[in-house]
């Protein structure tokens, strides 16, 4: 197999899910955390939050380099098994999630880009769907955090909504990472050549 044959990501597919789920859990955490020191001020709720959001901040940057690295890998492989598919470059693959504004909108054409290009089983209505649902959830979840933040800091009716959008979220991008994954699998198995057994 050569290094341009496309790899499975199935490895760093279930990292990746793996790595969202804890996000979210521990984001839940951090955020009751965060609270009960706005409501009650006190040395160890400080310790407590502070701490607690450490764990989130490492278990954050954990999965956005898993997730990056896995979409990295799938877009190679779409871009290997659709030659002719028009797919973003490796750079702006990875560089449009850190540009302010633009990481609101271009990712989720870029997951859209190599979900349609992995593999000619990608249904329009039903995967696009999913992309669009795990997509709205995020922005919607971090502008519920935006306005929390300055408007009513500590309100309980805006941190369940944030973190509901945040589960939902994680969720769904747990979906959209194995859908991918599977359609790019499928589409390997039919599409890589198995090297002829050795002769005796």
């Amino acid at each position: 197999m050569t290094s341009s044959t496309p790899k499975n990501p199935w490895v760093l597919a279930r990292s990746a899910q793996a790595a969202v789920a804890a996000a979210a859990v521990a984001d839940v955490f951090r955020a009751a955390a965060v609270r009960d020191h706005y409501l009650h001020r006190t040395d160890a709720s400080l310790h407590r939050s502070g701490s607690i959001s450490m764990v989130f901040v490492y278990l954050m940057t954990v999965t956005i380099a898993l997730f990056l690295v896995w979409l990295a890998r799938s877009r190679r492989n779409a871009q290997e098994l659709s030659p002719g598919a028009s797919l973003p470059s490796p750079g702006w693959t990875v560089g449009a999630w850190f540009i302010p504004l633009v990481n609101l909108v271009a990712p989720r054409g870029i997951v859209l880009a190599v979900g349609r290009a992995g593999s000619v089983s990608w249904e329009e209505r039903r995967d696009t769907t999913l992309v669009n649902l795990w997509w709205a959830a995020w922005v919607t979840h971090a502008l519920v955090l935006v306005v929390t933040n300055r408007v009513a800091p500590g309100s309980p009716a805006l941190l369940v909504v944030a973190e509901a959008l945040m589960i939902v979220a994680a969720a769904l991008l747990g979906l959209v990472i194995q859908r991918i994954t599977a359609l790019q699998n499928s589409a390997l198995g039919a599409t890589v050549p198995v090297a002829p057994p050795a002769q005796v």
